[in-house]
């Protein structure tokens, strides 16, 4: 059964958690009409992206706290499966993390951001493990951000079972970034190769907006398992949405038979 999945790319306010997921429930109502199984929300959607542990730990919540329950009942409203970028706190420890949520309103899953990218290691402790959520749409494969410019690493989930990756993430430039090549046509092209290499579907979400000298890349990016853009959007707010091809559909038939990238692989030449 052909699954449709809705990348909500949102610009939240820092530190304004109750107006963000004000926000965050009208862009997923939207996309629950439009018929969206699963809804993507990016990097620290329910916070804003902080970049001191001070900010961060001003709007940490832990796993299961106030915003989880705000969270998990707008996903059982819509009776989809909800992904949103969240800080929590654990004890001593701030998380760049991710929580899913099934359309019943179970938190299902946290996922904490393995790959920490410059000062954030200032500011959160690393995830210690992968993370794979079976659901009713398949295995879904966790990743935050700087996680999908590690090729091995998503090809471990996908080796664990994961059919879909998703990663919710804030790509971020500003004038000699973008003059050395990092802009939205490039974060797109990982979506697409992490897709292509590996075979299942990523669905990339990122914040829009700007804040701390940087701005907000955007460009949510749907890619299906042959790396083919199925939806995307600019670097403005906004919902992408796709459907995604079932397994019984003949060009994913015609493409999997012909691109058998993980069965072509040599490990024992660079294992």
């Amino acid at each position: 059964m052909p699954v449709t999945v809705a990348c909500a790319q949102v610009a939240p306010v820092l530190g304004a958690v109750s107006v963000n997921l004000d926000a965050m429930a009208a862009q997923a109502r939207s996309a629950a009409a439009a018929g969206a199984s699963l809804v993507v929300f990016p990097e620290c959607a329910v916070t804003g992206y902080p970049f001191s542990r001070t900010d961060a730990a001003a709007v940490a919540s832990p796993a299961d706290g106030p915003v989880a329950e705000r969270l998990g009942a707008l996903a059982a409203s819509l009776g989809v499966h909800l992904a949103a970028g969240v800080i929590e706190s654990s004890g001593a420890d701030l998380y760049d993390a991710l929580s899913l949520f099934g359309p019943d309103g179970a938190r299902l899953a946290t996922y904490r951001k393995a790959h920490l990218f410059s000062t954030e290691r200032t500011v959160y402790a690393p995830g210690s493990a992968p993370v794979v959520v079976p659901t009713a749409l398949g295995a879904l494969g966790l990743t935050v951000c700087y996680d999908l410019i590690f090729p091995e690493y998503v090809r471990a989930l996908v080796d664990a079972g994961a059919s879909m990756i998703v990663n919710a993430t804030n790509w971020i430039t500003d004038p000699w970034q973008t003059g050395m090549g990092w802009d939205g046509p490039m974060v797109r092209s990982l979506a697409r190769v992490r897709a292509l290499e590996n075979g299942v579907p990523v669905v990339m979400s990122c914040l829009a907006g700007s804040g701390g000298g940087f701005t907000s890349i955007g460009h949510s990016t749907i890619a299906g398992p042959s790396g083919r853009v199925l939806a995307s959007l600019d670097a403005a707010e906004g919902l992408a949405l796709a459907e995604l091809p079932a397994d019984d559909d003949a060009d994913a038939r015609r493409w999997s038979a012909l691109a058998t990238y993980r069965a072509d692989r040599r490990p024992d030449l660079y294992g």
